[in-house]
């Protein structure tokens, strides 16, 4: 698979299906999955309140993954997963990993090829950042998967050079 970073608004992406940092109700919230919600439309919604009822009737635990429609964004799937929230005395590190291995399964049984993601956790769930990227791209790059283009979508430029910086490491 190829890994790429961009910088930018995920919402945009025409992938086969976009990766939202959601939250355990899936209805929405703020950062990725208000603005994923926003722009989606009401189709997602739906979509996400089945899935409480039938399926996730507690909500999506946290390091798990399931898929929607796009509703209105140019991406045809929004695949939700829950990252943890950082911990300074506890590691977190392999739920992280489990939201980018089971957002990877869920493309693979939607048959998407081409994913966007976002920074998982690393917003108001306080995630470092490089810590983050370094999760995402390890945990990319050893998840066998029949996606052939993962792009990695910062939303702003700062978090972008970071991003590339910590590239080069991995």
């Amino acid at each position: 698979m190829d890994i790429a970073l961009a910088q930018g608004d995920i919402t945009t992406f025409d992938v086969d299906a976009i990766v939202n940092a959601a939250n355990h109700s899936l209805l929405g919230g703020g950062g990725v999955d208000g603005a994923i919600h926003r722009a989606g439309g009401k189709a997602i919604l739906r979509e996400c309140q089945r899935l409480r009822e039938t399926e996730w009737p507690d909500g999506l635990p946290t390091g798990e993954a399931v898929a929607t429609t796009g509703g209105d964004l140019p991406a045809r799937h929004v695949i939700h997963t829950v990252g943890p929230t950082w911990a300074k005395t506890k590691d977190k590190s392999e739920l992280l990993r489990s939201c980018y291995r089971n957002s990877l399964r869920v493309a693979d049984e939607l048959g998407a090829r081409t994913l966007a993601f976002p920074l998982i956790s690393a917003g108001v769930y306080r995630w470092p950042k490089d810590d983050a990227v370094r999760q995402a791209v390890t945990t990319l790059r050893a998840t066998p998967t029949q996606v052939t283009e993962a792009t990695l979508v910062l939303f702003d430029q700062a978090t972008f050079d970071l991003a590339q910086a910590v590239l080069a490491d991995v």
